[in-house]
């Protein structure tokens, strides 16, 4: 016989009619408490309990309740945070509670005891000064049982019960069972007790919206045996456990002879034979001894594990790709310099500086052999210009394998370092999943587009590059799957990135910079008629000698149809003219022999860009600026109007902090310079100056636009338009010092496309002349200027007399 059906002979079941609605009567009277709404416990009247709080407005009302030596109602809400509290969120029926003890714990949290008096009846939600809600209901009266020999016999025997209860649990105090015994009504005794009870919040709600105690009393008893039948189920299980695990060791020792047994016959376990082989393959894997032992720990855990254990995924997965990762260095390929100069060479146009810095590589460590650590080179320049094929044609050239992977929009730190092996489907990271796809311990590691990295709460995967790209630390790289250092020090790693600015400064220090600017015009049409042009005949089934593309034509798609630092839209355009040639073909017409500059424009349509100076003509107020972006270099012009008003400077088209203030220093330079310039000082005073940079959709930034600010200023202040033909970059100074800047190679580049002839720049970058190409030093005038006197004299017409240096 259950507990529950000895408790059911004392007492027949109550009527079905006992189940009442909590109604108020009309004449009980209304009570305006502090709201405690909670949503993981009910309170019962003549129930002293502990709870947590960590709702501030909570916590305020019951600080009110305390101060005020006041009560608080306490109710329980139907969801949970966080959704508003309103009537329809918590249920009608709750309990008044006087406050007791309140502490204050460390972390915000708010610990205090409440004693639970009587029922109200939820009627309305007001609010407080204070900060917290307040509630306003009605006081519910109790329909009472009367105290008969069946009503005491069914009390004993439910304590009795109850006192099983509280031995058992581990969550009810022995205190509960004394409270209990001692209540001689059957309402306080039913309170007391299905407050203890581990039930679910609506079962408890339930019992508190019962008026009628006697039918409480039958309720809360068969709840009370409900759970002390699910108490005594779990104490058989925990005893029965115990048994098994004694029973499990002498099974292992038995286990272990039948393992032998099964070896000597070849009738080994599935999970013995995998043992066996992941032996094997270790033997042969050229692990370190440290990292030998951890695994031979996970194959003796694999080999007592049973075929139904929920680990043996787990520690088999990671046994596989212990024994597959390559632990040892293939034997290299003696390497032949002059063979690496020669693949460079067919696979590159140019880039004569990163040539020259592999080839270096190679040779010292043709030398140095294993004394040399690895360098870690990156790339930096605007799509399109040869990054990533870069480290393929060097892979190829060192004779080793090429891996690639792409870091653009990773965020989480677990995609470089991996996961812990705790969580379900966990991997090694990317580093150590491209290591086992290459194959071997030294191949050519790609990190595409570096710059592109991201953070969230996932961690910073920057900062967790920081020990793969260290030469001083790789060697003992950590991932956490692995949990075992794993040598990373004979990988050559090549990084990418479109700027340098995104990548952190400890990351970036790490890094060997090697820039790559953007192509000449001539640079181009080599690149396309050595590489693109015979790579899209083939792309495009036709065969390589089938058309031949002109000089003219290839200079006609760079001038026209593209506007690019790289070579990529290029490429394309090229691509777009094969295919309507094999459309031609493929409808049966015979393909032209040739593509010539006129007839470009039949297949591309219009011309998309007008290649010439930035102006068509000298204005007033307009002046020619460069500016460096991630597409390499871009032509910028600055115009400048001036107004009637009362002195106001006017900046728009998105332009930054730094950008700002340097048109307030040209103001301010050209205010200075008035008397020496030819106008009046006092038309700062009445005239509204409006700085305007085209293109507002794109944000601008940095200090090199200074001289250009201040040209376009005095330009419009003089009425002398500035020459068409000149560009010019530069910081300027309250005094007009000319200062250097950075990017001078994409800056000059994009003036050249451009078809800007005079460029005018700082005296300290002189020294970056050497990294032009020889044809664009050939092209372009250069004016390298000190004071802003010099860029006046070169840029307004007619000049203003003033020492120039020309280059």
């Amino acid at each position: 016989m259950t507990v529950k059906s000895e408790l059911e002979t004392i007492d027949a079941p109550a009527e079905p009619s006992a189940t009442l609605e909590a109604e108020a009567p009309e004449e009980s009277p209304f009570v305006t408490l502090p709201l405690l709404p909670r949503w993981d416990t009910v309170v019962f009247p003549n129930m002293v309990g502990q709870i947590v709080i960590r709702n501030e407005r909570s916590q305020r009302a019951l600080e009110h309740a305390a101060n005020t030596d006041s009560h608080i109602l306490v109710v329980a809400r139907r969801n949970p945070p966080p959704q508003e509290i309103s009537l329809e969120n918590l249920y009608e029926v709750g309990t008044e509670a006087a406050v007791g003890r309140i502490i204050r714990l460390p972390d915000g949290l708010m610990n205090v005891w409440v004693q639970g008096i009587r029922r109200i009846k939820l009627q309305e939600i007001l609010s407080h000064d204070g900060g917290f809600s307040q509630a306003r209901g009605r006081v519910l009266e109790e329909r009472l049982a009367r105290v008969t020999a069946k009503t005491e016999v069914r009390m004993r025997a439910m304590l009795n019960l109850f006192e099983k209860y509280v031995r058992l649990s581990d969550k009810v105090p022995e205190e509960a069972y004394v409270i209990a015994m001692n209540a001689k009504e059957p309402g306080p005794f039913t309170d007391i007790i299905a407050g203890a009870l581990t039930v679910d919040l609506p079962q408890q709600q339930e019992l508190l919206e019962m008026l009628d105690q006697r039918r409480r009393l039958t309720v809360t008893g068969q709840m009370l045996a409900q759970e002390l039948d699910v108490l005594e189920l779990q104490q058989r299980i925990r005893s029965e456990v115990q048994d098994g695990i004694d029973k499990s060791q002498k099974e292992f020792y038995i286990r272990e002879q039948m393992r032998v047994l099964q070896k000597e016959l070849g009738q080994m376990d599935p999970i013995q034979r995998e043992a066996e082989e992941f032996r094997e393959k270790l033997d042969q894997s050229g692990m370190p001894e440290v990292v030998q032992k951890r695994v031979e720990q996970e194959l003796d855990r694999l080999a007592a594990m049973p075929s139904a254990h929920p680990e043996v995924t787990m520690v088999r997965n990671y046994l596989d790709w212990m024994v597959h990762l390559p632990w040892k260095v293939d034997q290299e390929v003696e390497v032949d310099i002059r063979e690496a100069q020669r693949v460079l060479d067919l696979n590159h146009y140019g880039l004569p500086k990163v040539k020259e810095r592999i080839i270096e590589y190679i040779a010292v460590r043709k030398l140095a052999q294993d004394r040399l650590r690895s360098p870690i080179l990156c790339f930096v320049g605007p799509p399109g210009v040869g990054k990533t094929s870069l480290g393929m044609s060097i892979a190829q050239a060192l004779g080793r394998k090429f891996v690639r992977v792409s870091l653009g929009g990773i965020r989480d730190e677990a995609e470089v370092r991996g996961h812990r092996r705790t969580y379900v489907g966990a991997l090694p990271g990317r580093i150590i999943q491209t290591i086992r796809t290459a194959g071997t311990i030294n191949p050519v590691f790609m990190l595409d587009e570096l710059d592109k990295v991201g953070t969230d709460f996932r961690g910073d995967p920057s900062s967790a590059l920081l020990e793969v790209l260290d030469p001083e630390q790789n060697h003992t790289f950590s991932d956490h799957y692995l949990e075992v250092p794993y040598d990373l020090s004979k990988v050559f790693f090549i990084a990418t990135a479109n700027l340098l600015e995104p990548i952190i400064p400890a990351l970036r220090d790490r890094l060997e910079i090697i820039e790559l600017s953007g192509y000449t015009e001539r640079e181009k049409i080599g690149i396309a008629r050595q590489f693109l042009v015979a790579k899209q005949l083939r792309e495009n089934g036709l065969a390589d000698r089938q058309v031949k593309f002109s000089t003219g034509a290839l200079r006609a798609v760079v001038e026209h149809y593209t506007r690019e630092a790289g070579v990529r839209n290029l490429e394309r355009e090229i691509g777009n003219i094969c295919r309507k040639i094999a459309r031609t073909v493929a409808e049966g017409d015979r393909a032209p022999d040739s593509v010539s500059a006129q007839s470009v424009g039949k297949y591309l349509g219009p011309q998309q860009y007008f290649f010439g100076a930035a102006e068509l003509e000298d204005q007033i107020g307009v002046a020619t600026g460069v500016a460096k972006t991630e597409q390499g270099g871009d032509v910028l012009p600055i115009e400048v109007t001036l107004l009637e008003g009362k002195g106001v400077l006017i900046l728009t088209g998105q332009l930054g902090e730094v950008m700002r203030e340097s048109a307030q220093a040209a103001v301010s330079y050209a205010r200075s310079r008035s008397s020496v310039l030819g106008y009046d000082a006092g038309l700062f005073e009445k005239t509204d100056i409006h700085i305007h940079v085209p293109a507002g959709g794109v944000p601008k930034d940095g200090p090199s636009a200074g001289i250009t600010l201040a040209t376009a200023l005095i330009s419009a202040l003089t009425q002398r338009p500035v020459s068409r033909d000149v560009a010019m970059t530069g910081e300027i100074t309250l005094r007009g010092r000319v200062l250097p800047i950075g990017g001078l190679k994409d800056k000059v580049l994009a003036a050249h496309r451009a078809g800007i002839r005079t460029f005018v720049a700082p005296d300290r970058n002189r020294k970056d002349l050497e990294d032009l190409p020889a044809d664009v030093r050939r092209e372009v005038r250069f004016v390298w200027a000190q004071q802003m006197d010099e860029v006046l004299s070169v840029a307004l017409t007619p000049s203003i007399p003033a020492l120039v240096s020309v280059g």
